[in-house]
């Protein structure tokens, strides 16, 4: 289902800011969490953090805290995991936030609008609906919905369900 809703021009280039990440860029200018709402019946950013608005902060637990349970919103999160292969990956990761407990006019704006905000989007590998903070409670259990053979998420390690 479409809602015909907008998506602001500047989001398209955060996301390839974010996707196109320079060697030769000032790292702590780097994007690596963005809030998307509804501003005035657009899909535009609420709220960007920069690696040093993070510094000395846990990415993940970071992540976790924006998850308002009275509010939906999508997330667009540059996340830093290790593999079992020893390979650092940085991937970013859509969420839709549509908690259990938001209004149901609310959970139906953001669900229908999805689309439109993915389109601008093009190459995500990382796309999450969350609509209760049990989906991603633990790094495990976040780890688990990024894939298989991941040992460490943004620093930490983790075990995957079914592993000690």
């Amino acid at each position: 289902m479409a809602s015909g809703v907008k998506v602001a021009d500047r989001v398209k280039g955060l996301y390839n800011d974010m996707k196109l990440v320079k060697n030769d860029a000032d790292q702590n200018e780097r994007i690596r969490i963005v809030v998307f709402g509804f501003v005035e019946d657009n899909i535009d950013v609420v709220k960007m953090y920069l690696e040093k608005d993070l510094e000395g902060k846990d990415v993940f637990k970071f992540y976790q805290e924006l998850l308002d349970p009275k509010q939906c919103s999508y997330i667009l999160y540059d996340c830093h995991f290790e593999t079992k292969e020893a390979s650092v990956k940085e991937e970013l990761v859509f969420t839709l936030w549509c908690p259990d407990t938001g209004s149901i006019k609310q959970k139906m704006n953001y669900a229908s609008s999805k689309e439109a905000l993915k389109k601008a989007m093009p190459g995500l590998k990382h796309d999450l609906q969350l609509n209760d903070f049990a989906d991603c409670s633990t790094r495990d259990i976040f780890a688990d919905k990024l894939g298989k053979n991941i040992i460490k998420l943004e620093g930490h390690p983790v075990h995957p369900t079914g592993q000690s």
